[in-house]
């Protein structure tokens, strides 16, 4: 169940939940992002999913395994983080365990100021991407609009649209 949006209420500030990875349209989605954030007075929140150890049973490699993937996952947050703040917006980093899907529904259903989830579209030929496939199986339910950026848009493209 997701918590009413309040985003534009006294004492909130609008959020852009970008999902953070290693793709090449997660960048176009973070750019995009941060460019309209800046344009309206926004914020953007950068989420790393990274997957529940598959060792757990071994004397705490599990742990171990988990600390390295939380550990991977900040410092591409901070990289993000750092493009963001470039384009004059706060980020806010978030590492959530589960898969991405599952964190992002969690997430915006527990923050009332997130107002806008913005993904990038894959540039293969396999489809838009597992993520945009899973939360567009999902979007005629979804609490807030969701923005598909193009992975092909270069940085001027997406400043003339945001």
């Amino acid at each position: 169940m997701s918590v009413p949006r309040r985003c534009y209420e006294a004492g909130h500030r609008p959020k852009f939940l970008v999902v953070v990875d290693d793709s090449p349209e997660a960048d176009r989605a973070l750019y995009f992002a941060a460019r309209r954030a800046a344009r309206v007075g926004a914020t953007v929140t950068l989420l790393a999913a990274i997957a529940p150890g598959e060792f757990q049973h071994w004397f705490g490699v599990g742990e171990v395994a988990r600390e390295e993937a939380e550990a991977e996952a900040q410092a591409r947050l901070a990289r993000f983080a750092a493009r963001a703040r470039s384009a004059a917006v706060e980020a806010e980093t978030i590492v959530r365990q589960g898969a991405e899907g599952d964190a992002v529904a969690a997430l915006i259903g527990e923050d009332e100021d997130i107002a806008l989830l913005v993904l990038g579209a894959g540039a293969g030929s396999e489809g838009p991407g597992p993520l945009v496939s899973a939360i567009a199986a999902r979007a005629a339910t979804f609490p807030v609009p969701i923005a598909i950026v193009p992975a092909q848009l270069t940085d001027s493209e997406i400043d003339a649209l945001a």
